[in-house]
Parts: structure tokens; C-alpha cells; sequence
């Protein structure tokens, strides 16, 4: 699993940093919005989570993934941040946690639950390539 929590530098630059065992860098360019930031990173990753920091819902979601093989990228967003998360495609929801595979809204913990409870969550982690078993 993979968590990253970001701050800026003062003097604007783009900032580099590897998470857990990832093969890329997640890079984060300050001059970046908020909105494109999450757009480029639903793109790049298989499945991604955004959370609030000490989120039980998403530790739940974290869990459930963990124990499908998955490692899902863990992104906790700030109060700033969650409004762009929202206007990202999110909005059925209330807001983090919130999980996209293969680029598309899952929704939150109920809607992932209800799609593995339906069968339907492992072959989606399948057809993303994000499952490790």
C-alpha cells in the first residue's frame, strides 16, 4: 500500500517523490490545480483511493483491497483538496473516501462493498491489472 502526503516547497518547484514500491515517481508540480493533480493521478494509477487523514472508512476499503492482492494508492486530501475531489466525479457521494479502478468512480465504501458483494469487484481489479494474485 502505498501512502503519500504532500507539502509543497516554498520556491514553487516541481516536487518528486517515490511511494512504498512503486516502479514511477509520483510527482506533484506545484503550479499543478487541484482539479488536473487528481485527474493525472486517477490516470496513473490502477486503483487509488482519496481519503481524509484517520479516515475508518477508508482503512476498511484499504483492507478489503489488501486482502483482493491489490496495493492501492492512498492519497489523503486536506479540506482544500476535497472540493476538487467532488467536482471530479464523486459528488453521489460525500466526499472522501472515495476509490477509482482503471480510471473510473467506484464511490465509496458502500459501492465497493456492493460490488464485491455482487462478484463484480475482482474481475474489475483483473481487467485494471492491479491484482497481485
Amino acid at each position: 500500500m502505498q501512502r503519500v502526503r504532500c507539502r509543497p516547497f516554498n520556491d514553487g518547484a516541481c516536487l518528486q517523490l517515490t511511494a512504498g514500491s512503486a516502479k514511477a515517481p509520483l510527482s506533484i508540480d506545484v503550479a499543478e490545480t487541484t482539479e488536473k493533480r487528481i485527474q493525472r493521478l486517477v490516470a496513473e494509477n490502477p486503483v487509488i483511493i482519496f481519503s481524509r487523514p484517520s479516515c475508518c472508512m477508508c482503512h476498511v476499503m484499504k483492507q478489503l483491497l489488501t486482502t483482493l492482492g491489490v496495493h492501492p494508492t492512498v492519497i489523503e486530501l486536506d479540506e482544500g483538496e476535497m472540493a476538487a475531489l467532488t467536482a471530479h466525479g464523486s459528488e453521489a457521494d460525500s466526499g472522501p473516501p472515495a476509490v477509482f479502478i482503471g480510471g473510473d468512480h467506484v464511490g465509496g465504501l458502500e459501492s465497493l462493498m456492493a460490488l464485491h458483494l455482487s462478484g463484480r469487484l475482482v474481475p474489475k481489479i483483473r481487467e485494471v491489472g492491479a491484482a497481485w494474485l
